[in-house]
């Protein structure tokens, strides 16, 4: 017999966790400064144009940033960058100059004026593509204009925030392409 408990509402991200933890960077064109800031509320929207939905709170610095400059950059970390994310969330950049403070690599980027972190496995170079549901609900809606991936791991481990401090790395792969359609694949 299966036993059941309830969970409040507000703890729906223990469920439906939409994807890895991710490093939106901004840059304030000026004050000729950069911020990071953590991230856990985005989703993939559309191939073509690649289109991506991104949650950044007007509390949070990077929200007038982005606003502002209408492009940013998404760094994918791994497990073993845990430490830095967490430090990265903890603090403002309206306070502090994250990238001197704790030492985060940064590189330029070829579309966009905010800087990539090479540290992490993936970077993708985003500009806002629609800011009709900023105003009411703090959502970008950004394309994707260009995507630099580490060729190694092949499989890298992503980190996954279920709130109250508590993460899940991703896990064991397994492959279901025969079961697919073709044309479903190759994306």
């Amino acid at each position: 017999m299966t036993h059941w408990r309830e969970v409040p509402p507000s703890h729906a991200r223990q469920f439906l966790e939409p994807g890895p933890v991710v490093l939106l960077a901004t840059h304030d064109a000026g004050a000729s400064a950069d911020n990071v800031m953590a991230m856990g509320w985005h989703q993939v929207l559309e191939f073509t144009p690649a289109l991506i939905s991104c949650l950044v709170s007007r509390g949070n610095h990077s929200h007038a940033l982005l606003r502002r400059s209408g492009e940013c950059t998404i760094n994918v970390p791994t497990a073993d960058l845990l430490d830095m994310v967490v430090r990265i969330g903890n603090c403002s950049g309206a306070d502090s100059d994250k990238f001197a403070d704790l030492g985060i690599e940064r590189e330029p980027a070829a579309h966009v004026a905010a800087p990539l972190l090479p540290q992490c496995h993936a970077q993708l170079e985003c500009r806002l593509h629609d800011d009709a549901m900023v105003g009411p609900y703090d959502l970008f809606i950004l394309e994707v204009l260009r995507i630099r991936a580490a060729t190694s791991p092949k499989a890298p481990q992503f980190v996954h925030y279920l709130g109250d401090g508590q993460f899940m790395l991703s896990g064991r792969r397994v492959s279901r392409k025969r079961l697919f359609k073709p044309e479903m694949l190759g994306i």
